[in-house]
């Protein structure tokens, strides 16, 4: 889905005739265990005219665990509007292994969790013989837990023989943004096993598209907004599976990494926080090979990025920017780019 910023109506906001919200958790509505500036109110906002589906690609806590968290920050969530990579597992699972199965975990209570309701049996060893295995993230999972991954998936032949059984990644995050700041993900940990393994994971999780099918199905939703902080995952996944997205800049991904984004990765929009999804969404206009979003305006002149003018409003000379090196046919690698531009 190619990027349209701003070329709706003036008047138009980012929510017009969204009829569901998806909505990231880590770097969107959260940081750690306390809320990001604006959040909660928005997002209270928003779900009074249309459900909104909290979908996480972290594995670590079963959907009642979050609802709970969430519910504490003040939003009005109950555990089916929570939307786990642990569930759209369940999917692929169910696709090659029948319940009753016995399905060695990597992981927390978020996988548990959703085994146990599907009528899987849970092992942490792998000399119980699993039929599967399911790894996500957890953040007590260690050298151990990856060893009797790697010894379940290595039983029916060496490093990446064929015969092997299921091996189902909740998501492939690199990283994940905690309190502190920004630590390694499930992807890490799940490179690890795929070291020893010789193989690759089916994946649940953003960017892949089994979790937007999960929420999609379980909402009804057909002209639903993904709002999301990571490029790679949130709106990459979201282009995958056909969905409009906003990036909003209070978690992973900021001006330099959107100014980047490949075409895969663009969003729909960008937003400074989640109270722009309430406010008109400023037009684009192209003239003269210039891009002007509000009062700012922006070229790609040759391999150089112009700016004609900042205009008065920071994130709408990102956006006027972003059109311009996005439409200019030129990776950004191989482009003169102001320094304030991604300041």
């Amino acid at each position: 889905m190619s990027p349209i910023l701003g070329a709706r109506s003036r008047a138009s906001t980012p929510l017009d005739g969204v009829d569901a919200v998806f909505a990231d958790l880590d770097g969107v509505v959260y940081a750690g265990p306390h809320a990001i500036p604006h959040a909660v109110e928005s997002l209270n906002r928003a779900g009074a005219e249309r459900p909104v589906a909290y979908i996480t690609n972290n594995a670590s806590r079963s959907d009642e665990q979050v609802a709970a968290h969430l519910s504490s920050l003040g939003l009005r969530v109950s555990a089916r509007d929570v939307v786990t990579s642990p569930q759209a597992a369940m999917r692929l699972l169910a696709a090659s292994v029948p319940p009753g199965s016995l399905v060695l975990v990597v992981g927390g209570d978020g996988i548990v969790t959703e085994l146990e309701r599907g009528g899987y049996r849970v092992t942490r060893s792998a000399d119980d013989a699993p039929h599967a295995v399911m790894q996500g993230f957890h953040p007590d999972v260690g050298w151990r837990q990856l060893a009797e991954a790697a010894f379940a998936l290595n039983a029916h032949g060496g490093p990446g023989e064929p015969g092997g059984i299921p091996w189902i990644a909740t998501n492939m995050d690199w990283t994940i943004p905690v309190e502190r700041g920004i630590a390694p993900g499930n992807g890490t940990l799940v490179s690890a096993v795929h070291t020893a393994a010789g193989r690759f994971p089916e994946v649940a999780g953003k960017p892949e598209t089994p979790i937007f099918d999960e929420a999609r199905d379980r909402f009804d939703a057909q002209h639903p907004l993904m709002v999301g902080d990571r490029l790679d995952t949130d709106i990459r996944g979201a282009n995958r599976a056909g969905i409009p997205s906003a990036v909003v800049l209070t978690g992973i991904d900021r001006t330099k990494q959107v100014l980047a984004a490949d075409a895969a990765s663009r969003p729909q929009f960008i937003l400074g926080d989640l109270r722009e999804l309430h406010e008109p969404y400023p037009e684009a206009e192209r003239k003269r090979g210039a891009v002007r979003v509000g009062r700012a305006v922006v070229r790609v002149d040759g391999r150089t990025v112009v700016i004609e003018r900042d205009g008065d409003e920071p994130l709408d000379l990102l956006r006027a920017a972003c059109l311009a090196i996005w439409e200019c046919g030129t990776a950004i690698h191989a482009l003169d780019v102001p320094e304030r531009l991604y300041r």
